[in-house]
């Protein structure tokens, strides 16, 4: 027992810096995922509403010690070419064999690999293993909100080649930082996904298509903005941080017309459409019956929740670029 909660704890244990939507979105939107959920699961899932939560950011921190990890969070679409929506197999397999698994790893994986946390958490419905359904279920939630992301669809993830260097934090942490209390989450609830593997790429071609105006709207309040009121410096504990100042992130949140709320909603509501349609096609188990976890089972999963705790949010998306 104790070897494995010291393995747990290595695997989770990383420098306090993340990338993604950010510790506190994505807590945020696996939280209220599961206020989508029907009668029939709904009151699993609150049972275990703080594991679900505060392991919302599992994957991010698996980047750090999992080299396999990092490609899992973005696909570089525009390295495809105009064609890429019709020239991308929606299946994995495929995929490796016209491109190759180093190329597709290079460039990311993310709708590929939602549709295999798809799977896995599907047959941990039908297992009845509730360690599983509880550590695949945080994690697919990071993977559909993070391909919500506009900038996980691009090579330019932070604005490095428009020189608009940090706009990946400004979109994905800042604003939520400032402004998420304001957000409306009423999203109605989640649906069965006919077609879910589909739906994991519908879900990036979307992002993709809002990237125009998020480097459009950053350069353009940039224009209106004097430097020394573009940024400003934050106590975060004993650091001063320099970031971007409220009335910089407030004008451009305006001039995208609400574009990162739309994505958090988009993403909490397909989030527990996810989740809704792995237990539907698993055959619908009763939940209220599976077997408790053991003490052993206790330990790590309290093993995690303890490792998650010192983290602050990022703004670097993709790994070895």
């Amino acid at each position: 027992m104790y070897k494995k909660l010291w393995l747990v704890l290595l695997l989770l244990w990383v420098p306090t810096k993340l990338w993604s939507w950010g510790f506190f979105a994505h807590q945020r939107i696996n939280r209220l995922a599961v206020f989508t959920l029907p009668p029939e699961i709904i009151g699993f899932y609150k049972k275990h509403l703080l594991y679900i939560t505060e392991n919302a950011v599992n994957p991010d921190r698996r980047r750090y010690v999992v080299k396999a990890e990092g490609p899992r969070h973005f696909i570089d679409l525009d390295v495809y070419g105009d064609s890429a929506r019709t020239k991308l197999p929606l299946f994995w397999r495929d995929a490796v064999e016209h491109f190759g698994e180093d190329s597709l790893n290079k460039h990311g994986i993310v709708p590929w690999h939602i549709s295999l946390i798809k799977f896995q958490l599907t047959e941990a419905f039908k297992e009845h293993n509730l360690t599983n359904i509880l550590r695949l279920s945080a994690d697919l939630g990071h993977y559909v909100a993070d391909a919500c992301v506009p900038l996980h669809t691009t090579r330019n993830y932070n604005g490095q080649f428009t020189n608009q260097a940090g706009i990946h934090g400004l979109w994905e942490s800042r604003l939520p930082e400032l402004l998420a209390n304001s957000y409306d989450y009423f999203v109605g609830p989640a649906i069965y996904l006919k077609n879910p593997q589909k739906q994991a790429w519908e879900i990036v071609w979307r992002s993709h298509a809002a990237l125009d105006s998020v480097f459009t709207f950053e350069k353009q309040v940039t224009s209106q903005v004097p430097e020394d009121k573009k940024y400003t410096f934050e106590e975060r504990g004993i650091t001063s941080v320099k970031t971007y100042s409220p009335d910089f992130s407030k004008a451009y949140h305006q001039k995208l017309k609400g574009q990162v709320e739309r994505q958090m909603r988009l993403a909490l509501w397909l989030v527990g459409s996810f989740w809704y349609t792995c237990w539907v096609d698993a055959g619908q188990p009763d939940l209220n019956h599976l077997q408790p976890l053991t003490d052993e089972q206790k330990a790590l999963l309290e093993a995690e929740r303890q490792a998650l705790k010192p983290v602050i949010t990022p703004d670097r998306p993709h790994d070895g670029e």
